[in-house]
């Protein structure tokens, strides 16, 4: 189930994201965090297992918005 996870969580990088996928229109980062929502669930997924991963990104997709300053916010 872990691999599975983090393969599609690869999918969308390379495929739908904006900062470094097919449909990313400039340089640079569009996300406010470093690292990106999907490579900080990636890396959760893989620490933490499925579950605990995917809220810990979730969680962290849902503090992000316009008006949010860039940080680096590291998995710990």
């Amino acid at each position: 189930m872990r691999k599975l996870v983090i393969f599609l969580i690869i999918v969308y990088q390379k495929v739908f994201s904006l900062d470094t996928g097919i449909f990313s229109f400039k340089k640079g980062t569009t996300c406010v965090f470093f690292p990106t929502c999907s490579e900080y669930t990636k890396q959760a997924v893989q620490k933490y297992g499925v579950f605990k991963g995917l809220f810990l990104g979730f969680r962290r997709i849902l503090h992000c918005h316009p008006w949010q300053n860039e940080h680096i916010d590291p998995l710990i």
